[in-house]
């Protein structure tokens, strides 16, 4: 029986976690080879007062202003290429001494 659980910042509605509870169930059975009563989803809520990563908690890292994202940095469009000039076939030239000794037909 697979047992799943999931840890999380408090502060979701209750639709997020049911929704969170459901696509957890559903992506265990695309994974596994078992039948649906068997799985076991359990989700624990903390505190953002509880939760610090790098010292700090979420629920400071709530209260931090959101930075603006940076503008991306602009892509050079690629160089066209010109496309090669068509060489018109030529046609091989008749000896000069041929040309001059040909009688008319």
């Amino acid at each position: 029986m697979p047992h799943i659980a999931v840890t999380i910042g408090a502060g979701r509605s209750p639709r997020q976690l049911r929704t969170l509870l459901h696509e957890v169930h559903a992506a265990v059975l695309r994974s596994v080879d078992t039948r649906p009563e068997h799985v076991r989803v359990v989700l624990h809520e903390v505190p953002r007062t509880h939760w610090s990563t790098a010292d700090t908690t979420l629920a400071e890292l709530d209260q931090e202003p959101v930075r603006p994202a940076e503008p991306p940095t602009p892509v050079e469009p690629p160089t066209p290429v010109e496309p090669p000039t068509p060489v018109e076939p030529t046609t091989p030239a008749e000896p000069a001494e041929a040309a001059g000794d040909r009688e008319p037909s």
